[in-house]
């Protein structure tokens, strides 16, 4: 029904590569801030009609009185919206790897039943995974004011340039904070691009491992994955800025090279620049869907209400989306599965060893 994290992080980090490009790569994915500013063709808003069917949907799947985690996408009936759902997840897939759904009824619905709408969209689109060794399957993104050593989501912080360990993550907004924490999103595919034509003895780095912190989680503290995979035309990114600077505080992980703080400092200054990041202030009753593959996303530092109810609250998924590929390509993403198990293999019984000491 659900993916485990281990399962989820393999699936998504296998990517198949033929080769580094040869050049800047067109298509949708490949779009600019700048230009959608200009455009409303990317934020869907629900009409009186599809609100309704959302609203006796979620009805219906609260009568089940079953836990959440045994819900699935026949207990939300959406007979109108199916066919929308559709293209909104070929869209995200294949086209510009975004869309923002606005006007879902939150205010209509306790906590747990807009828990139990986001978890049963969650199942229109594609397979629901952990986010966390605990097994969290449908997260809340909040501040839990805390001075520990977490993952930034859970704090206010401005949350640099990243992607997350699904094929798409998903938010649902129930409340915004009082000022700040908009959603940034950029088109890595165009990132890219650009890196292509302004720096261009930078581009191999990016298909070489890069360690990152992974706060623990997975049974290691460190990991090395390339940010780039190529295959068919398609690029695929995985990018964790923030992990790649704090990893390399583990003795056994090798600093930075100049290369590598290069790489690092001019992607996210090309990803947080005006003309190719899109900025969103999400509204409660928002939905924005994005590709990890194609968008590296961030958020702006918040202030946050003081009353407890008031407070920034986003529901949040982790998405597998299954689908066919041509035989080549099963064969690469295998042999890029068979690498990193046998990388984490050896990362997991070094722990072992520096824990045993």
């Amino acid at each position: 029904m659900y993916k485990s994290l281990r399962a989820q992080t393999l699936h998504y980090y296998a990517r198949p590569h033929e080769c580094i490009p040869s050049g800047p790569i067109a298509g949708p994915a490949a779009w600019r801030g700048d230009d959608m500013r200009l455009r409303r063709d990317w934020e869907i808003r629900l009409d009186a009609a599809e609100v309704a069917e959302v609203l006796a949907a979620v009805e219906h799947a609260r009568r089940q009185a079953r836990p959440l985690a045994a819900l699935t996408r026949e207990d939300l009936p959406l007979p109108t919206l199916a066919p929308r759902i559709a293209q909104w997840r070929e869209e995200i897939r294949h086209g510009r790897g975004f869309v923002l759904i606005r006007g879902v009824p939150v205010a209509n619905w306790s906590e747990h039943e807009a828990e139990i709408f986001f978890w049963c969209l969650g199942h229109h689109f594609g397979i629901p995974g952990a986010q966390n060794p605990q097994g969290d399957l449908l997260g809340h993104v909040r501040d839990q004011r805390t001075f520990a050593d977490v993952r930034y989501y859970r704090t206010n912080k401005q949350l640099s340039v990243h992607t997350d360990s699904a094929d798409v993550v998903g938010l649902l907004c129930l409340t915004k904070a009082k000022q700040g924490g908009l959603s940034r999103i950029a088109s890595s595919v165009t990132v890219f691009n650009e890196l292509w034509k302004r720096m261009p003895e930078l581009v191999p780095s990016l298909f070489e491992p890069v360690w990152f912190d992974t706060k623990g989680e997975g049974g290691m503290r460190a990991f090395a994955v390339p940010p780039c995979r190529f295959a068919a035309g398609e690029l695929r990114t995985f990018w964790q800025s923030d992990y790649y600077y704090t990893v390399p505080k583990f003795p056994h992980v090798p600093p930075l090279c100049p290369k590598q703080h290069a790489l690092l400092e001019t992607y996210d200054a090309l990803a947080n620049s005006p003309e190719l990041r899109l900025d969103m202030d999400l509204e409660p009753g928002d939905v924005q869907l994005i590709s990890n593959h194609t968008i590296v996303h961030a958020r702006t530092e918040f202030e946050d209400w003081p009353e407890l109810a008031r407070r920034r609250n986003l529901l949040r998924l982790w998405l597998s989306i299954p689908e066919p590929r041509p035989l080549s390509l099963r064969l690469r993403t295998a042999q890029s599965l068979a690498s990193l198990v046998a990388t984490a293999a050896l990362e997991m019984l070094r722990e072992r060893r520096l824990s045993a000491q």
